[in-house]
């Protein structure tokens, strides 16, 4: 993330940013200790990811819906656009409470998408603006604070609402993901495919992903936030 080094910007960041960052170090540890500890205590039915979440979709009707496996550590996703679920090799070929949790989650955004969820649709359609905003936002607001005119402050508040679209994303994220925990809650918790007991698993592995999605949208408000106090600290000198 592009931030100004220099004398005070740096100790000003921190301010801003110090509390979200720190949360979000927390957030991860949570996520992994929670996703190492139920990835290691396997559910009594014995499914994996990859059958749990095919049993979702066909259950929904979304058979069209593929189940793929992908590469990387905690990289599942649901791919709007080519209705194509894809799940870790961790969670895929696993029969762990961890991985039929993430799974479940995973076709809980199989199903917003199905019965065309709002704010699913609202994240979906910024996701392009949002990728050229997050990099393009913030040189140009760099530029714009450089320029001692009225114009530079012009090109500045442009380059800030610009890299506001993330915060914005950040916050429309934050429903998207909470939506598709309950789902997978409520379907694990009826389907039969775990037990009860094996519950307080998912429910924890599933809790501890949810605080990563609340910290990234801290952090991007802090961000946006100190970029203003930036800019608008200058005009009035």
């Amino acid at each position: 993330m592009f931030f100004p080094l220099f004398g005070y910007g740096y100790g000003l960041y921190l301010l801003f940013s110090l509390p979200a960052l720190l949360l979000g170090m927390w957030a991860q540890f949570k996520v992994q200790g929670a996703f190492k500890k139920y990835s290691q205590v396997k559910t009594y039915v014995g499914l994996t990811g990859a059958e749990v979440a095919r049993r979702i979709l066909d259950i929904n009707g979304l058979n069209h819906v593929q189940v793929e496996e992908t590469r990387g550590f905690l990289s599942d996703h649901y791919d709007p656009q080519k209705k194509v679920l894809r799940l870790s090799p961790d969670v895929y070929r696993s029969n762990s409470v961890a991985a039929n949790g993430i799974a479940a989650h995973e076709t809980g955004h199989a199903i917003q998408d199905q019965q065309a969820y709002g704010m699913l649709k609202l994240r979906t359609a910024i996701v392009p603006t949002v990728q050229i905003g997050s990099w393009l936002g913030p040189i140009i607001f760099m530029i714009g604070l450089f320029m001692s005119s009225a114009l530079g402050t012009q090109v500045a508040v442009v380059g800030l609402i610009f890299f506001g679209l993330t915060a914005v994303f950040s916050l429309v994220t934050l429903p998207v993901e909470f939506d598709a925990s309950r789902r997978a809650k409520a379907i694990l918790a009826t389907s039969g495919m775990i037990y009860n007991q094996e519950m307080d698993g998912v429910n924890k592995v599933l809790d501890a992903a949810a605080l990563t999605y609340v910290a990234a949208a801290i952090q991007a408000i802090s961000t946006v936030l100190f970029y203003a106090f930036l800019l608008f600290g200058r005009s009035r000198d």
